[in-house]
């Protein structure tokens, strides 16, 4: 049991990491918590359903289809809410909560409120150590490890990244360096929109997708940026992983019910006991 909890929880966590990434980018940049994260998510898996299974296109073809449209919803998202409530958070917060609503209000209007199963993106199984594994969550938990690695070479060696994180420890000061951090937070909701589409598209193929599959990734990120208090991707690595690791742990130990109440309970306890996160974050 023990190798077993060790595999599942990598390639879980992994997948978690990914799912992320995205929300804790525009808490780090923006210092706002998109509620309707989750939402990309949920879009991204049911434009992959209906370009690959209703149309039939490769399966490529939907992930960049998903993509596309993940970021174009950031950045629409940015420019019709969260700029011009940039001054209050908390209306921004409410703003994209409300949002995610009306998204999935329009999921259900458009194929139901029933859940649907999504082929999974490369079939087959593989035994590890006797433990079965299927092709799909190691492809999925290899391309998240690439996604990541990516973004923070992206981060840490080119102009925008600095810029991005310039903005992050100090937007007034990034500001009279000649950084815009106007442009800079639109950039951000777009990759983070484009990550949260991605992510979604390996989420639904790992476990369903319905208009309410976009709950369970924003608690996993909130999970992350409480717990975490860092906004940063490293952070995000180390905390997904706790994450993903205390749900296996509790689904092959305890009930499989349970693996969402414990990450409710992680925050809660994280919140009492220390405020800004295991890292240290004051804002939070």
């Amino acid at each position: 049991m023990l190798l077993q909890i060790l595999i599942q929880g990598t390639l879980l966590s992994g997948l978690y990491a990914l799912i992320a990434v995205g929300f804790t980018l525009i808490f780090s940049v923006g210092r706002v918590l998109n509620l309707a994260y989750g939402a990309y998510l949920m879009l991204g898996g049911y434009v992959f359903f209906f370009i690959s299974q209703q149309l039939g296109a490769p399966a490529v073809v939907g992930v960049l289809c998903a993509a596309v449209l993940g970021c174009a919803a950031g950045l629409l998202k940015y420019r019709l809410i969260a700029r011009p409530l940039g001054d209050n958070p908390v209306a921004v917060e409410i703003s994209t909560l409300i949002l995610a609503v009306v998204v999935q209000s329009g999921i259900v209007l458009i194929y139901g409120d029933s859940s649907k199963i999504l082929l999974p993106i490369v079939p087959g199984v593989i035994r590890v150590a006797g433990t079965s594994v299927t092709y799909n969550l190691v492809v999925a938990t290899l391309a998240s490890w690439a996604i990541l690695i990516a973004l923070y070479l992206f981060v840490q060696r080119t102009h925008i990244g600095r810029a991005m994180r310039a903005v992050s420890m100090d937007r007034k000061g990034a500001a009279i360096s000649g950084v815009d951090p106007d442009v800079i937070n639109m950039i951000t909701w777009g990759i983070s929109g484009l990550l949260g589409a991605v992510a979604g598209v390996f989420f639904a193929s790992y476990t369903q997708l319905s208009p309410s599959m976009w709950v369970g990734p924003l608690i996993i990120s909130v999970a992350v940026v409480i717990v975490g208090g860092i906004g940063s991707i490293i952070g995000t690595l180390i905390v997904a992983h706790i994450v993903g690791f205390m749900e296996v742990i509790v689904i092959a130990v305890i009930a499989p019910e349970l693996r969402g109440v414990f990450t409710m309970g992680l925050i809660i306890g994280v919140l009492i006991l220390r405020p800004r996160g295991l890292f240290g974050r004051e804002e939070l």
